[in-house]
This record gives structure tokens, C-alpha cells and sequence, in this order.
């Protein structure tokens, strides 16, 4: 019997607002579907639409990737959902938007900073975690140098990835350090020491990335990124307590 026969489902939430237009959405599914393929593993991957995020749900999922696609229908729900993988220790993936909001999130409530807003979704807010990019990195490619010792190294397994990106918004340098020393590392930076890649020591698997892993099509090294979320969320889910059923 094959691990697919065999197994428990392993359940990966897509939270985002799923549209056609947008690339990553259509290159996502097929991409967690060929790993699971090539992992011989039952894997279900379903939408979640930032306006229906919840809690008592989303918690139940083996991994949460929070995906491109700002801004978001319901901002709230996009940070909801990093802070939903953040406290209960889910295997969480945020790229490109998703990265962005993770950010929020942390800075948010874990910073002290429970105002502080993203510059595309509230232009009027006092102080912005998300700024615009001094230049944007629309339909662009760039070099990422990745952190010696981080998740971000282990899991591409090179210090050197080039990223691809659809963004034109990134996190201010103002609250840099502070978010740093409140535990967020920064892994990966471009060739100007810009933030790209961010990740949280401490937890068992939550990596954020400027960059889209899920648009480099044929670069094993990127596309490593959503082989290791999909293998987290395997060990997730083994880590909990087997379903038990109505007695015969």
C-alpha cells in the first residue's frame, strides 16, 4: 500500500482572493498537485477568500500559504491569517502580498504597533510598515543573497537564488530593526541589502517572500520553497493526534 492509499489527507489553505488574472493563481495548484505526485501524498488544497477567514477553521489546515494578490479584499483577513499560522505553530508560506501582510501582522501585534498600515491599502494612516518601492519590481527579476544558517538556506539550499517578482510594495526601513528585535529574521536581502526573504526562528516553519517562488518555472532552487511547505505540512499533520472514530 502507497503512502497516497494509505495516508491521512494533508490540507494546505490558499488564502487569498482567487481571480484569473493573476498569474500565481493559476501556476499554484498544479505546482502543489506535481509535488504531491511526486511525493506519493494525498494532498488537498483549498481557496479561502480573505473576507471568509477564520479562526476555528483555519486552524485546522496542515499549512497556510497566504498568497499574491493584494490588495486583498479584506486586509484583515489576510493578517488574520498569518496570525492564525503564527500562534498555533502551522507551517505558513506568505509570497509577494503575502509577504507584505505577515509583516503587518507581526508589526501589528507583536510590536506594538497596532495602527501602523500598508501605504497601497491605507495611503491616510499615520505610520507605514509597506511603503512603495523606490523602484518597482513589476515583472522583474533580481538576485537574492540568503542568510548562512536561516530556514530560507536550508530549504533552497544555495546562499544566491535569483527572485521573480510582481510588486511595486515593501517593507519601510524605518521598522527594520525593530521587528528584528522582536524575533523576525531577515534572510534574504537583494543586491541594495533591501529585505526580500523574512522567517521566524521559532517557529516550526513560516517563511515569507518578497519574490513570487511560484512563478520561476523551471529553477529548482525557488521552487524548493514550496517543496519544503508541503513537506512541513506533512510533518504537521503527523504530529497530531490520530482522528478517532464512533466505535463499532
Amino acid at each position: 500500500m502507497t503512502a497516497a492509499q494509505g495516508g491521512r489527507m494533508t490540507r494546505v489553505a490558499l488564502v487569498g482572493d482567487r481571480a484569473p488574472h493573476i498569474r500565481a493563481h493559476g501556476h499554484i495548484p498544479p505546482l502543489l498537485a506535481a509535488i504531491a505526485d511526486s511525493d506519493d501524498l494525498l494532498l488537498d488544497t483549498y481557496w479561502v477568500a480573505t473576507c471568509d477567514v477564520d479562526e476555528g477553521t483555519l486552524k485546522e489546515f496542515d499549512a497556510i500559504w497566504l498568497v499574491p494578490g493584494s490588495p486583498y479584499r479584506d486586509e484583515s483577513g489576510a493578517v488574520e491569517a498569518a496570525r492564525i499560522a503564527r500562534v498555533h505553530g502551522i507551517p505558513f508560506l506568505g509570497t509577494c502580498g503575502g509577504f507584505q501582510h505577515a509583516l503587518l501582522e507581526f508589526a501589528r501585534h507583536e510590536c506594538g504597533f497596532p495602527d501602523i498600515g500598508h501605504a497601497e491599502n491605507t495611503p491616510w494612516a499615520e505610520e507605514h510598515l509597506i511603503v512603495p518601492l523606490a523602484c518597482s519590481l513589476m515583472a522583474w527579476e533580481g538576485v537574492v543573497h540568503v542568510q548562512s544558517g536561516s530556514l530560507a538556506e536550508g530549504v533552497l539550499g544555495t546562499d544566491l537564488i535569483t527572485g521573480r517578482y510582481q510588486c511595486a510594495y515593501g517593507l519601510s526601513s524605518t521598522y527594520r530593526d525593530v521587528l528584528q528585535q522582536h524575533g523576525m529574521r531577515w534572510s534574504g536581502v537583494d543586491g541594495d541589502g533591501e529585505v526580500r526573504i523574512a522567517e521566524l526562528p521559532d517557529h516550526p516553519f513560516f517563511l515569507a517572500t518578497l519574490f513570487q517562488p511560484e512563478l520561476s518555472e523551471g529553477d529548482e532552487s525557488a521552487q524548493a520553497i514550496t517543496v519544503a511547505l508541503v513537506r512541513a505540512a506533512v510533518a504537521h499533520k503527523e504530529s497530531r493526534p490520530v482522528p478517532v472514530g464512533p466505535s463499532a
